[in-house]
């Protein structure tokens, strides 16, 4: 039964509506943090320091009027500074590392582009999720891919090379002396990229279904002059070819997938005898308890939006989720046959875990 008016409690209440204001107030900036990004207005106040909305935008040839808008939602969102006094913003060095410097390690606002491209694609996932249908990643709106690419990058250059790999067993002196290697869901091959430069003695392959995502992949390693020993080929994770990779890997992926067992088995199949698999999967916790955080909050949202409708529409659709937790894939990898499963490594936002035979 409904309650009724006078069963409300208040205080709760106003927490509730609190909370949407809050929430409703971050959606509508989000739009803004991409306009400051696309119109250079964060590094702009980087490399100034305090300024006025006028000399904002003399500095940025954008009209007064939306700067003066502009600072005024970044400032209430509390990521400028406001001097009353002074009427200048600031963007304090803290902020300036996640919206102005996209060379730094915990460089975020290009994940705002994720956010966009759901909001592109909200009528045809809404319509699938109501039929119970999947939605293939390919089928989304191309800022999805620029969108993944940028945010996942800052963690990957901050990790990869100086924690993750070390982590692993014996899989750096291979990567040294020359090892073959597969990035298996590789995207736009940022990871696939960076461990080719860390070790150009080893041959880096690279595989995607999405084949432009491929085309990107081959630019990207083109631009950062690792051509040389990788390439990039269109093939799913059952069926990539070559067999006895000293290191396969999966970035961020194999939740996505429909048949993440089946992946894992093919894996193993093309794995050196004493190769190593590396998983990096978004951080969770074993129980649905645990994960009710601001950073399962993020997760549990992109995998209703983008990974369980990606999983759903491929074969087997066995919908793993962004928020699986280490316990689960290491069911996923004895299922593959692997008898070794550990966690080597984590941040804030990742587990990295290691099978092997």
């Amino acid at each position: 039964m409904a309650a009724e008016a006078g069963d409300l409690d208040e205080v709760k209440l106003e927490q509730v509506l609190g909370q949407l204001v809050v929430d409703m107030g971050a959606a509508m900036n989000g739009a803004l943090v991409l306009i400051g990004v696309d119109l250079g207005l964060w590094r702009a106040l980087d490399d100034a320091g305090p300024m006025d909305s006028s000399a904002l935008a003399e500095a940025t040839g954008i009209r007064e009027r939306y700067i003066r808008e502009w600072l005024a939602a970044q400032a209430a969102s509390g990521y400028l500074t406001y001097d009353a006094h002074e009427e200048t913003f600031t963007l304090p060095p803290e902020q300036a590392m996640a919206f102005a410097r996209d060379d730094s390690p915990v460089y975020m606002a290009g994940g705002y582009h994720l956010i966009g491209s759901v909001f592109k694609d909200l009528p045809k996932i809404t319509e699938r999720i109501g039929k119970g249908e999947g939605f293939g990643w390919h089928e989304h709106d191309r800022e999805l891919f620029s969108g993944t690419e940028q945010f996942f990058r800052p963690g990957y250059r901050a990790n990869l090379v100086e924690s993750w790999l070390p982590a692993l067993d014996g899989v750096v002196d291979k990567l040294s002396a020359g090892a073959t290697v597969a990035d298996v869901g590789c995207g736009h091959g940022v990871s696939t990229t960076l461990i080719a430069q860390a070790f150009p003695n080893s041959r880096v392959h690279g595989f995607d279904y999405h084949d432009a995502s491929i085309e990107r992949a081959r630019e990207l390693a083109t631009e950062q002059g690792a051509e040389n020993n990788t390439d990039f080929s269109v093939a799913s994770a059952s069926d990539y070819p070559g067999s006895g990779y000293d290191l396969i890997c999966y970035f961020d992926c194999l939740h996505d997938m429909g048949d993440p067992v089946g992946a894992l088995r093919h894996a193993r199949e093309t794995l050196s005898d004493d190769g190593s698999v590396m998983l990096v999967e978004p951080f969770a916790n074993d129980s649905l308890a645990e994960n009710l955080n601001p950073v399962g909050r993020m997760y549990y949202a992109a995998s209703t939006v983008l990974c369980t409708p990606s999983s759903l529409d491929q074969p087997v659709a066995l919908g793993l989720g962004a928020q699986a937790g280490e316990q689960r894939l290491g069911e996923v990898a004895a299922a593959a046959g692997f008898s070794s499963f550990r966690r080597v490594s984590e941040t804030p936002f990742n587990l990295v875990l290691e099978a092997r035979h």
